[in-house]
């Protein structure tokens, strides 16, 4: 497990480490100068010309003690300051006394027609929360623009270290050197596609700096699959769970077929799936593993769903199950009668985006899988507002209603009830194929059947699920993906892993 910090956090941790564990500062800046130092010689050995672009923060007074260390070192290097000098923090102010005491001249604006190797933004770091505007904006488009490789120190200037958002303007790395903890910002979008390739150097800010103040988000890694479900030799399949999978209509058994294939190769033990009659050979053809009950969606039994409810030992609602009345009945029915842990995907949210108020009346564990659209409908925001607001949107919802919300989008967010919230990194968008969402929901209901928690079944279903398509990737390419190959992702996953 390993974590992200917010700008807040980050502030946090290093005054807690100057403060509280009394590591001076300057210390602390000049251990991040020599990192980055490191790394430069790592990647561009042969680079002889620099220019570094500094503001007035501890940021640029990074960028200053870098000059120097290059400077020392025979490379040559342009310096430049912008900002409003009687703005200079006490870390700047020092490391620029210490860049005159070596004579090292330092410009107030980038030389014209000048080529430079590499080019290295150290304006704004982590804190920046205004638009970029002016002569910063002004001066990131012309480094934007200067041919050379282009290197961040802790964070691209213009981006939300917090939200990922582009402040109006944004220097656009190949790599961003960051210190002691990736930020939230780096792996959300559009962030994300400008810090390049994210190095992290440690600098004496470690987990004993958080205090009694935990990050707020976390990031699977794969020791942590030790978290899957322990499978006994001596078992039968009622010792890995029953799933009652209630999916597909009329024309639509696809979205059944892929998810009860999922739960069945994350390891459910048995697979009851709850389908209009019209799917019968669908999915006995297609998977002959599942049980079946069906039904008529002009004229549902209700016994025959609370028969299989109470047969269930987890039930997922929604893939593919429509709108109708049928399918209204049915959400409605699993919210008020279940005991055991449901996952509500696809139609169910549909559903319930027309009375949100509705998952109140639940008495059970719920977790909700929407990709954006349908949480567009679950919240009344607009997806672009969701989509710049990705964690705080599933936080406060899954808040709301007690629920375990996984967020889809590029990087999931799973947010839980009490606090707790993931940032998913697996996978690759191969995945942004149909039927991908159903395979996640298969696995998800499968490690709950064999009992692992909500929040675990949720987090560690969706990083497994990115794993099982970088396995996929791995024979079909990006364009070539289909939400099948996810599922023989999976099993070649596990099997290569042992798991």
């Amino acid at each position: 497990m390993k974590y992200l910090v917010n700008s807040r956090e980050m502030k946090q941790y290093d005054t807690n480490t100057t403060e509280h564990f009394k590591v001076p500062s300057l210390l602390l800046m000049e251990r991040a100068a020599l990192a980055v130092f490191d790394e430069i010689k790592r990647q561009y050995p042969c680079s002889k010309k620099f220019l570094i672009v500094c503001g007035t923060g501890n940021n640029g007074a990074d960028g200053f003690a870098l000059t120097r260390l290059l400077l020392l070192d025979g490379a040559e290097v342009h310096t430049v300051l912008i900002g409003d000098r009687k703005k200079e923090t006490d870390q700047c102010k020092k490391q620029l006394e210490i860049l005159f005491a070596y004579g090292c001249p330092v410009l107030e604006a980038i030389p014209e027609n000048t080529a430079y190797d590499v080019i290295v933004d150290a304006i704004f770091g982590v804190g920046l929360s205004r638009n970029v505007e002016g002569i910063f904006a002004d001066t990131i488009r012309k480094m934007n623009e200067i041919p050379g490789k282009k290197i961040a120190l802790d964070m691209p200037s213009g981006i939300s270290s917090d939200t990922g958002a582009v402040l109006k303007c944004a220097f656009r790395a190949d790599c961003t050197i960051t210190f002691a903890y990736e930020k939230i910002g780096m792996h959300l979008f559009p962030g994300n596609e400008y810090v390049g390739e994210i190095v992290t150097k440690q600098i004496g800010i470690t987990d004993e700096s958080f205090l009694t103040q935990m990050p707020g988000v976390m990031v699977f890694e794969m020791e942590d699959l030790r978290f899957l479900p322990k499978r006994a030799s001596h078992s039968n399949k009622g010792s890995f769970g029953k799933l009652l999978l209630i999916a597909g209509s009329v024309d639509m058994a696809g979205a059944a077929v892929l998810s009860a294939k999922a739960a069945y190769t994350a390891g459910c033990g048995l697979v009851r799936v709850f389908t209009p009659e019209e799917n019968r050979i669908p999915l006995q053809t297609s998977i002959p593993e599942a049980v079946l009950t069906t039904y008529h969606p002009e004229k549902l039994d209700a016994s025959k769903l609370s028969e299989a409810m109470k047969w269930a030992d987890v039930i997922v609602c929604g893939p593919g199950i429509g709108t109708g009345d049928a399918a209204h009945q049915i959400v409605k029915t699993v919210l008020q009668k279940a005991s055991v842990p449901v996952v509500l995907d696809a139609d169910a949210l549909n559903i319930i985006a027309e009375d949100t108020s509705v998952l109140l009346l639940a008495h059970t564990e719920l977790v909700i899988t929407p990709h954006l659209g349908e949480m567009s409908r679950l919240t009344g925001d607009s997806i672009a507002f969701i989509q710049t607001r990705l964690i705080d949107t599933a936080d406060k919802f899954a808040g709301k209603f007690h629920v375990t919300c996984v967020l889809k989008d590029e990087h999931t967010v799973v947010a839980t009830p009490h606090g707790r919230t993931y940032l998913n990194l697996s996978g690759n968008h191969g995945m942004a194929t149909a039927g991908s969402g159903d395979v996640l929901t298969g696995i998800i209901g499968s490690l709950l059947t064999q009992r692992a928690d909500t929040e675990t079944a949720a987090a560690l279903g969706v990083y497994l699920h990115g794993l099982s398509g970088d396995t996929a990737l791995k024979k079909c390419g990006f364009r070539g993906m289909m939400a099948g190959d996810i599922v023989n992702g999976l099993r070649d996953f596990l099997a290569e892993n042992q798991l």
